[in-house]
């Protein structure tokens, strides 16, 4: 038996419209039929870049009760791809299965993007940020040689660290205008300014609350896995169990390549860092001999 779509006067009728419906439904990408059955993030990496983020994400996934991330480190979904949807997002996540517990990602842009914080309170109210920080001054040598290896600087070290501030001469004020704006330089360029620690976290304290962030020593991180993960594990709340294969390391740095630019670095931060440990959940210094 054949069945008529056409309704009065020529217009699809009812069953045109949900046979439509159907093909869509049919066609429509994986993660827009099963994002809902899609474990929810209890967790976030937020930062920083180039801090030991993709360590500790590495490590966390290692965990038999943390269900990984199903495209590696992290989605950057609240940063550069939130025009995505939020089914796109946790079409990024497994289906709930038993050893799981908890689920997570890692993307060092958040804490530092100016709509990230704000986006992630919004559509994860329960979620809990973990923030890794390095020694601000090496952390911009780090992030200086990752730019130039992946070839989005040119410029020396010195040269860069004063080209700063004519690079992000309005790109924040332009990112703020419209979300869907990506800025290159802040990005890739802000050497300096992801350095400014204590403005960052005050605003993730202000916006989840300072009980729902735990701060890591990416130092600490690296001279004593264990302890450090330790504390991670009760933080997300799985059981606190040690990892093989971990060993206290020292991270890599060419920092003395330029010393006269790190030490103004060390002496531009000290201040910076003095307001970081006043703030809850900060309990350590980092001892520099030129700042």
């Amino acid at each position: 038996m054949r069945v008529s779509t056409a309704g009065p006067i020529g217009l699809p009728s009812p069953l045109h419209h949900a046979s439509r419906r159907l093909a869509r439904l049919a066609l429509a990408p994986v993660h827009k039929v099963q994002a809902r059955d899609r474990m929810t993030p209890d967790y976030l990496v937020v930062g920083t870049k180039r801090g030991g983020s993709t360590a500790l994400a590495s490590w966390m996934s290692r965990h038999p009760q943390v269900a990984p991330c199903r495209v590696g480190k992290g989605t950057h979904y609240f940063d550069v791809n939130f025009g995505r949807g939020r089914d796109w997002f946790r079409s990024r996540f497994e289906h709930p299965a038993d050893p799981w517990r908890v689920t997570g990602e890692a993307s060092p842009y958040y804490m530092f993007h100016p709509h990230a914080p704000q986006r992630i309170a919004d559509e994860l109210p329960d979620v809990r940020l973990v923030v890794v920080l390095r020694e601000p001054a090496e952390r911009a040598w780090s992030q200086y040689r990752r730019e130039v290896d992946t070839g989005h600087e040119s410029l020396s070290f010195a040269e860069a660290v004063a080209a700063e501030p004519d690079r992000l001469r309005g790109e924040v004020e332009h990112m703020l205008a419209d979300p869907a704006y990506e800025s290159y330089a802040h990005r890739h360029h802000t050497y300096r300014a992801r350095g400014h620690y204590a403005q960052q976290l005050t605003r993730l304290h202000d916006l989840v609350g300072p009980e729902r962030v735990l701060v890591v020593q990416s130092e600490a991180m690296f001279a004593d896995p264990a302890r450090e993960l330790s504390r991670v594990w009760g933080f997300i709340g799985v059981d606190d169990v040690r990892l093989d294969g971990l060993y206290p390391a020292k991270e890599s740095t060419s920092a003395e390549q330029a010393p006269e630019v790190m030490a103004e670095l060390r002496r531009w931060f000290a201040p910076l860092n003095e307001q970081l440990y006043a703030l809850p959940g900060v309990d350590f210094r980092w001892q520099t001999v030129d700042a």
